[in-house]
């Protein structure tokens, strides 16, 4: 048994879970969120708990059953506080701002990259060398933050670049000549 998969999900007040077949929807005070759950594991709504049991003993179901707990645990956790993810932009002359629907950086290229950001993302720049995006969805804020940070990824000896705001950058010391 997976020691994860488990342990049941605690439903707060003011969340509703509901499952309708594989599908998993849930409703909070900062949005909702729906999933399709892998046909290997059962998802069940009792009180105000959700519980997962495997529906066969085969690999994949072996494998899916924590996957799905801590995927559905960070929906609940996503529609009540909502994830967020902040970025720094190091370097002279760089930095980023919103203009619509898209966030514009200036990053040392000849050109300004500008990048679409999706629904389900609120994305912001308090100060001109910051980007903070939140969302309900873990992996849509994850995965758009990661593309913006690929788009100029911290270089080791001068430190420039994009980098996500806990980062540590670990320097190189440049070539040196002499004897």
């Amino acid at each position: 048994m997976s020691r994860l998969g488990k342990q049941p999900v605690k439903i707060p007040p003011g969340v509703a879970v509901e499952v309708s077949g594989d599908t998993v929807s849930v409703k909070g005070p900062k949005g909702e969120d729906t999933w399709n759950c892998h046909p290997a594991v059962q998802v069940s709504v009792e009180d105000d708990v959700v519980k997962f049991s495997r529906r066969t003993e085969e690999k994949i179901a072996r494998s899916m059953h924590g996957t799905a707990r801590q995927l559905v645990q960070n929906m609940i956790v996503g529609v009540t506080e909502g994830f967020s993810k902040t970025l720094d932009i190091i370097g002279v002359g760089y930095n980023a701002k919103m203009q619509g629907k898209k966030l514009v950086l200036s990053i040392g290229f000849c050109h300004p990259v500008a990048i679409d950001v999706p629904d389900g993302v609120d994305c912001q720049c308090p100060e001109p060398t910051r980007v903070v995006a939140r969302g309900v969805n873990k992996q849509v804020v994850g995965q758009f933050v990661a593309e913006v940070r690929a788009v100029r990824p911290p270089e080791p000896y001068k430190g420039k670049g994009i980098r996500y705001s806990d980062e540590v950058v670990r320097r190189k010391q440049a070539k040196s000549f002499g004897s």
